[in-house]
């Protein structure tokens, strides 16, 4: 019998978002001076205040009030009716250095026997759904959101926007796991007060959605993906009729508090660290991506048409204790789950070490990855300018999202006999 399953995504004005772009910021700073430093960031924004504590081991000193206020301010929280803009809020610093007992079991004289930064499982996972290997709710989800943002900075076919929002995909599938249809859509967006009453101004949010945002939304997708939005969607635009309060003010946020909006909405699985504000020695987050990597080219090359990768680590070890694989039955190899992940492990070098260097973790990339999702963006090569009162002016040119490229097709089809 046909099913639904939903996903959804909240925007870089989540005060939870806004949360992981400071923590990555930081890192990317940290990072950009001093590249072996170590970091584990946190951020707690809430009205007119931010909060930033944690670990560091660095040979850098940063201007960390004025990153966070940057990022405030790049976001869209500039006004003061906000309570709560880049230029007028409190930023209190807590972040200390690193425990030696931990750094002592990460540290080795051979970078290549590097420990993990800690215990754990993390998941990756891949799916034939979209173009870009990613399931399909989320994918919509994170555009409506993406395309909201760039219709409030152009500030010219709607100009009531805040950055404040969440966006929510409901898809039917079939018997065989294929989507039919999208069943239902919600957006809630913060906005500016409007003159009149809320009636007159729930319509007209809800209008500009249907008739602005999405057929941008719609346009962009793929002809196979744009035939499953029929009129038969239901909307739910600002269920509670009325989104001014927003953001840090409406909601305190915290790093890491989005984990599922940062990987893959609900699909596949997911081990329960978070991301932003962590240096690549964290698995939490290095394996993460090591994981998408293998499992997005796995994919690619014809392994299965759906997959999972977990890798799991004990604190200071360098091999990981496990590889595991699920492929729910679509493996297109004459080889059960078992003896794929044995080829995965020969494939993909997954000790902590051998991570960050095959994906060039150790580089100021992190500020990218914090809104609309880690995994499935294009990869691409940008120069990225950092300015530190104490450090001077530095200009690196990086490559981002080195995880979602397919560079080892060619070597899993071998393996394989694809």
């Amino acid at each position: 019998m046909a099913y639904l399953f939903t996903s959804e995504s909240v925007s870089e004005g989540h005060p939870d978002k806004v949360a992981d772009q400071i923590s990555d910021a930081l890192l990317d700073h940290f990072l950009a001076f001093d590249p072996d430093s170590k970091v584990a960031c946190e951020t707690l924004v809430t009205t007119g205040q931010v909060v930033l504590a944690g670990e560091v081991r660095s040979g850098t000193y940063l201007d960390v009030q004025h990153i966070a206020r940057e990022v405030i301010n790049n976001i869209g929280y500039t006004k003061g009716e906000y309570q709560f803009s880049g230029d007028s809020c409190g930023v209190i610093s807590l972040i200390h250095e690193q425990s030696q007992d931990i750094n002592q079991g990460v540290d080795r004289a051979n970078k290549e026997e590097q420990g993990a930064g800690d215990q754990g499982m993390m998941f990756g996972y891949a799916t034939k759904e979209t173009e870009n290997f990613m399931p399909l709710a989320l994918d919509v989800s994170h555009r409506i959101l993406k395309t909201l943002a760039a219709l409030r900075r152009e500030n010219s076919e709607i100009t009531y926007l805040r950055p404040d929002a969440k966006a929510q995909v409901t898809i039917e599938y079939s018997d065989e796991n294929k989507p039919v249809r999208i069943d239902t859509i919600v957006v809630s967006t913060q906005h500016d007060p409007f003159d009149g009453n809320d009636a007159v101004m729930l319509a007209k949010i809800k209008e500009d959605i249907k008739q602005i945002v999405m057929p941008r939304v719609i346009r962009e997708l793929p002809a196979p993906i744009r035939a499953l939005f029929t009129d038969g969607i239901r909307y739910h635009v600002n269920p509670t009729g009325k989104f001014v309060i927003g953001g840090p003010h409406g909601d305190a946020g915290l790093t890491g508090r989005k984990i599922i909006v940062d990987t893959y909405g609900g699909k596949g699985a997911h081990g329960g660290g978070a991301f932003s504000g962590k240096d690549p020695s964290k698995v939490d987050r290095s394996a993460a991506y090591a994981a998408r990597h293998a499992a997005k080219n796995l994919v690619a090359a014809g392994v299965a048409d759906e997959i999972l990768v977990q890798v799991s680590y004990a604190i200071g070890v360098v091999e990981p204790t496990s590889i595991f694989v699920d492929t729910y039955g679509t493996a297109k190899v004459p080889l059960s789950d078992g003896d794929i992940a044995k080829k995965v492990a020969q494939l993909f070098d997954m000790r902590p070490f051998a991570i960050e260097e095959r994906l060039k973790l150790r580089n100021p990339i992190y500020l990218e990855t914090a809104a609309y999702g880690h995994m499935g963006k294009a990869p691409r090569t940008v120069t990225k300018v950092f300015e530190s009162p104490y450090n001077g002016r530095i200009e690196k040119e990086v490559e981002l999202f080195t995880w979602e490229k397919l560079d080892m097709t060619a070597e899993i089809k071998a393996s394989f006999g694809l």
